[in-house]
């Protein structure tokens, strides 16, 4: 089963826009040093939308190069068409990937067989293992309790970012899937409670951050150690609220930024924060 902290890598850019590969490599070193369980490039918080195929595959190219027999990489290759899904799939297997994260079609809001089949397909046709994300507020669509049963049963679909937020959802999902069938929050707020009633782990915003305490949280709570996992979480919980001030990944790479771990530079749409959040953001452990 996958476990532990999986980092949904930030993407940084250099002034004049372009992929900032020397701090882009620097993080993955720091994740790894920090004992992360997995990276994820070309994600929503990699802001995906925004690079061109050539960037995604140079980003999980990288990836997959620094973290060679050190820590699986999961790439971000979904799309709301299954034929580029699938293309784009065997491109990140060729490239060193070791899974695919597939996001929900997004926009087309297709029926829950039409999911059936777009998932099942890229399982068959592309080679790699996928972990499912199953992100209704960005995609419009859902995964419930059914869908994610039958797609279990798929030897290529090997897990689940869950981020609908729902818990009753999730619960019913957890007291129900098969047990080689692993579960990730797909939000950080929300670990602890997830793991609580039976996830393996998180694919995480903030251990691009605070690897170091996402991976301590984690492990406490796989080894069952709910005193030390809750005081991390207690530690971090303000983080992990203020991280989503706006929309992420914008405000994980500004206080990353003014750490000096990257630039502070967006591709539009996104930009930077406005001076309010500016000021509560970079004020969350003063």
């Amino acid at each position: 089963m996958i476990k532990g902290v999986f980092t949904a890598l930030v993407t940084p850019f250099n002034k004049d826009g372009s992929i900032d590969i020397g701090a882009y490599k620097a993080l993955i070193h720091i994740q790894i040093e920090q004992g992360i369980d997995g990276l994820v490039p070309v994600g929503t918080t990699g802001e995906s939308p925004t690079l061109e195929p050539e960037e995604k595959e140079l980003l999980i190219k990288v990836a997959a190069e620094v973290a060679s027999g050190k820590v699986p990489v999961i790439a971000g290759t979904g799309c709301n068409v299954t034929k580029h899904a699938v293309e784009a799939t065997k491109r990140a297997k060729d490239l060193g990937a070791d899974m695919t994260l597939q996001v929900t079609p997004y926009y087309n809001k297709p029926s829950a067989e039409g999911l059936y089949r777009h998932f099942t397909t890229i399982a068959e046709e592309a080679g790699l293992p996928i972990v499912l994300y199953n992100v209704p507020g960005r995609s419009a669509v859902n995964m419930p309790t059914p869908l994610l049963l039958r797609l279990a049963q798929h030897p290529g679909i090997v897990a689940v970012k869950e981020a609908s937020g729902n818990m009753c959802q999730i619960q019913d999902l957890l007291h129900v899937r098969p047990s080689e069938f692993s579960v990730l929050s797909g939000d950080d707020s929300l670990t602890l409670p997830m793991m609580i009633c039976g996830a393996e782990g998180i694919i995480s915003v903030a251990s691009n951050m605070f690897p170091k305490e996402m991976v301590e949280m984690t492990h406490a709570m796989l080894d069952k150690n709910m005193e030390k996992a809750l005081s991390v979480y207690n530690h971090l919980y303000p983080f992990f609220v203020n991280q989503f001030i706006e929309a992420n990944p914008v405000p994980v790479k500004t206080y990353m930024a003014n750490k000096g771990l990257l630039n502070e530079v967006f591709r539009l749409p996104l930009c930077e924060l406005r001076p309010e959040n500016r000021k509560i953001l970079l004020s969350t452990f003063d």
